[in-house]
């Protein structure tokens, strides 16, 4: 099926709860700029300093009345890729670079470590992930491997870096009801997002498949590239390619998705 994908190179894996690789695709270990699947990335370093007592979910951080955790929830009011609020805090969902650029530089902050670093001693580092760096924003431009991303993929399914109860609270609705703009997929009403997971619920359209669980959680990139976790199928699924996302993701990755989990269920 990926074989038929219009694009130049592209490499996937199909990573079970156990942390098993029940099937992949393509060169494992070649480097793909990851786009947004950063931002998982970001967040799970996020949440380890919180973890760590470095901040608080709910402590101030970005604009005026805005909180690490609407950081995290694209519900800061941040717009865009503008450092300017374009909405109170905790109205809309308003999908935002800024929100996680400002969010790394709130942890350089507190940690005095830079992000990028952080992210390395935090997630990297203890996952074994050698191949992933973060050349500059939060938001977007972590680049990563297939392998590497197995991993991660592994660790969000059986996490040992943060406490099952963070993880489940990450990866569930954060300010529930907020309508907003999916990038590439219109307005959702609501458009639930966890803090840093994209929540799958019953969007439509959607990146992943028909088949998908409404607990589904991952992100996409527009690089190319995505990573979802489903809960209900207890497996995880990574595809990076070097075509940026257009109408040709967005044909191709549901039956990738719908495909993958009929095999699992056989």
């Amino acid at each position: 099926m990926i074989e038929n994908w219009p694009v130049p190179t592209a490499a996937a894996a199909v990573v079970r709860a156990d942390g098993t690789v029940a099937g992949s695709y393509g060169p494992a270990d070649h480097r793909f700029p990851l786009a947004s699947v950063t931002k998982p990335l970001a967040a799970y370093a996020a949440l380890v300093a919180v973890e760590e007592g470095a901040v608080e979910l709910d402590e101030p951080a970005g604009p005026e009345g805005a909180t690490v955790r609407q950081l995290l929830a694209h519900a800061s009011g941040l717009a865009f890729d503008e450092h300017r609020p374009a909405a109170a805090p905790g109205t809309r969902r308003l999908y935002s670079n800024a929100g996680f650029e400002v969010l790394g530089d709130h942890i350089a902050k507190a940690t005095d470590i830079p992000f990028a670093e952080y992210l390395r001693q935090a997630v990297l580092e203890p996952l074994g992930m050698v191949s992933t760096d973060l050349p500059g924003s939060p938001a977007k431009d972590g680049v990563s491997t297939v392998a590497d991303l197995v991993r991660f993929a592994a660790e969000l399914q059986a996490p040992r870096l943060l406490a099952a109860e963070t993880l489940a609270a990450a990866t569930s609705v954060a300010f529930p009801g907020l309508g907003g703009v999916l990038p590439g997929y219109g307005h959702q009403r609501p458009n639930d997002w966890g803090l840093g997971f994209e929540i799958r619920d019953g969007k439509s359209p959607h990146w992943t498949g028909a088949a998908s669980s409404p607990r589904t959680f991952g992100h996409f990139g527009q690089s190319g590239t995505f990573l979802w976790v489903d809960p209900e199928a207890r497996a995880a699924c990574v595809a990076l390619t070097d075509r940026a996302f257009g109408p040709w993701a967005i044909e191709v990755w549901p039956a990738l998705t719908d495909a993958v989990l009929a095999e699992l269920r056989a």
